[in-house]
């Protein structure tokens, strides 16, 4: 396969999108059957829609999306909880903006906002401890939710707040650990696929070794890649050439940035604050260890344990197929509200809400009618 140059024009670009595309269609044909690739990453979610890479490989690969976007896989009761805590007087609720929108078992962020709720949407969890600051009468509690990657920001705002001695910030954790819910997938008898793309932001955090424990139990090759549509494409080649050869391993193709053992320094704030927990994916219920809580020592920030609250979470009668997406098991068209009542002006499930979730990412790049290397 010809070299990549480190600077490439745009035609050369297509040149060897076509040339990759080309191979692997080649290697997968020696297989005799369809291979399945799922990312777990919401970035590469959309990168991959954007650039239009569904469209241009071969029949003999399919793409799938996987629970990548930390917004879509937070499920219903977390979110009546944090509407919950909204609702009261005492509180200030810190969050991403694309959480409001969300929906929980019978209301939303954005409705209890609109209904007189202090909810402020905040670009960092550090710029929750000035919301404290400000606010010494009030809870401030922040909506932690993310991967991998947001977990040491979250775990060093604690750790700010304890050395400033601010004592009316809370987290309202939601934390998610990918390697888990990769095990889970491969469990899930409806589920199947050949391989991973491997997450990139996340990978940057972790390392490429914490996949390893998986991949060699499954048996089913894993390559980390950038967001570039060539890094993408070269990652597949990996992988198909991986599957074809009887293999199963960790690869990187994002190596400027992402190494084997990650990055420890925030690895360390991560594990310093928090330790694995069983905890809820929607679509999947509880994963065994796959999500974190705060440790003993910083209770005191947990406001699930500071000021505990029964919430009552109903279950929805719906016709959204959210939690199907996620798992691969359907594509956002498979769903009978995708782009009739379910669009992003009016959402019904998270997969539209967040700009990372799927049925978003579908909607917005028409299936795909940009088509990368053309």
């Amino acid at each position: 396969m010809t070299e990549v140059k480190e600077k490439l024009t745009k035609a050369e670009e297509r040149a060897f999108a076509k040339e990759l595309v080309q191979k692997i269609g080649e290697l997968a044909a020696t297989t005799g059957r369809k291979l399945r690739f799922m990312e777990v990453c919401g970035t590469h979610t959309v990168a991959i829609f954007r650039a239009g890479l569904r469209q241009i490989l071969p029949d003999s690969v399919e793409l799938v999306s996987g629970p990548g976007c930390p917004v879509c896989v937070t499920p219903d009761d977390y979110m009546d909880k944090a509407i919950a805590y909204a609702q009261r007087d005492d509180v200030i609720i810190a969050t991403f903006g694309d959480m409001l929108k969300v929906p929980g078992s019978k209301s939303s962020l954005n409705e209890a906002k609109t209904n007189g709720a202090d909810i402020r949407i905040v670009y960092s969890p550090m710029d929750s401890i000035q919301i404290a600051k400000d606010n010494p009468d009030k809870k401030v509690i922040f909506l932690a939710v993310g991967f991998e990657t947001t977990a040491p920001t979250a775990a060093a705002t604690v750790l700010a707040a304890e050395q400033q001695g601010i004592t009316n910030l809370y987290m309202l954790s939601a934390q998610k650990l990918v390697p888990p819910v990769m095990e889970a997938l491969l469990n899930d008898e409806e589920v199947h696929v050949d391989g991973f793309i491997l997450p990139g932001h996340v990978s940057v955090v972790t390392g490429t070794s914490v996949y390893e424990p998986v991949i060699g139990k499954y048996h089913v090759p894993g390559v980390v890649t950038g967001f570039e549509p060539l890094q993408i494409l070269r990652g597949l080649y990996r992988l198909v050439q991986q599957v074809v050869n009887g293999e199963a391993k960790v690869e990187n193709e994002y190596t400027d940035v992402v190494k084997t053992e990650g990055n420890p320094v925030s690895m360390a704030i991560t594990n310093r604050v928090y330790e694995p927990c069983d905890t809820g994916w929607r679509g999947m219920g509880i994963v065994p260890l796959s999500g974190l809580k705060m440790k003993a020592e910083y209770a005191r920030f947990d406001i699930e344990q500071v000021l505990p609250l029964e919430v009552e979470t109903v279950v929805k009668k719906t016709a959204c197929r959210c939690g199907e997406v996620l798992r691969g098991i359907v594509t956002p068209k498979e769903c009978p509200l995708f782009a009739k009542a379910c669009v992003p002006t009016h959402a019904i499930g998270p997969c539209m809400v967040s700009v990372e979730g799927v049925c978003a990412a579908w909607y917005k790049y028409g299936q795909g009618r940009f088509e990368y290397g053309k």
